[in-house]
């Protein structure tokens, strides 16, 4: 393995540094998350639990919450034969904690399951298997602490260096182009990843699947823009159509009603006497009307 600082530090006579740890190509000298703090000032003593061999014992992340003692002996017996396995629990519920340690006979069969069990499907969740780290590497900070291993994006504290989240070679001026440093094997050799002739292949597709997403999504964002747009403006254009015609409609109805009440005010005393005289006529004619048809009846 190359001498240089930003490799892997799971070696032999390896430290774990979780300045370098939250960083992606083990570079930074200032951390730039509080769990890295916290990190950095822990004091972390391995579990009086784990009595087993640290060299013949993998560790085996991402259980199942139901997943048993029993259903790990099931599937990694097969890779030789175990002399402790252990999921870790919670001490006041008894839940599991989604991890386990598995302690081997001998070397050979750790290494085995190292290298066949990893990425295993177990109760449908896909497994992460590595070596033990809290007895192996001098200064270990566990992910509670703000150290490990791995973590999710959304978290914003993500640790490099372990076998899901490798470090990545440094930028810098006159380097190489840049590459995946994978953990490489304590004991064998012959179990090396890809060329990087096709880790550049499947960066580059990768690359291309996600520009591609990228700009179907711009698209689909910018035609919801559109529609929202679109029919926000038509709404606002029918509501203030509607208005205006409702405005102009009492309008009409108010001038209307003043014109009548200006033509009352116009006429002359004469014709309002006419017309109160033609009422009376009119009245005097039904009464009399009435009168004759009760006589004849």
């Amino acid at each position: 393995m190359a001498s240089t600082s930003w490799l892997r530090y799971f070696v032999e006579g390896g430290f774990y540094n979780p300045l370098m740890a939250g960083s992606i190509d083990g570079t930074d000298k200032i951390p730039h998350d509080h769990g890295i703090v916290r990190a950095m000032k822990a004091k972390y003593k391995p579990s009086p639990v784990a009595t087993g061999d640290p060299d013949c014992t993998i560790f085996v992340g991402r259980l199942d919450r139901t997943t048993r003692d029993e259903d790990l002996l099931r599937e990694f017996g097969k890779y030789g034969e175990i002399e402790q396995c252990r999921v870790v629990r919670d001490i006041v519920t008894g839940l599991s904690k989604g991890y386990a340690f598995i302690t081997y006979k001998n070397m050979d069969s750790a290494e085995l399951a190292y290298r066949k069990g990893h990425q295993m499907c177990l109760d449908g969740h896909q497994l992460l298997v590595d070596y033990e780290v809290s007895r192996n590497v001098d200064g270990w900070v566990p992910r509670r602490s703000g150290g490990g291993f791995g973590g999710k994006k959304e978290s914003g504290q993500l640790r490099f260096g372990g076998r899901d989240r490798p470090f990545k070679q440094p930028i810098l001026p006159g380097s190489k182009p840049l590459e995946t440093i994978v953990p490489e094997e304590r004991h064998h050799s012959d179990d090396r990843h890809a060329s990087n002739s096709k880790d550049d292949a499947d960066r580059s597709r990768r690359t291309e699947r996600s520009d591609h997403s990228g700009r179907r999504r711009e698209s689909r964002e910018d035609r919801h823009r559109d529609r929202y747009r679109d029919r926000h403006r038509d709404g606002h254009r029918d509501g203030h159509r509607d208005r205006h015609r409702d405005r102009h409609r009492r309008h009409d109805s108010y001038e209307e009603r003043r014109r009548e009440r200006k033509r009352r005010r116009d006429r002359s005393p004469e014709d309002r006497g006419d017309r109160r005289k033609r009422s009376r006529d009119a009245k005097d004619e039904n009464g009399e009307q009435q009168r004759r048809e009760v006589a004849e009846e």
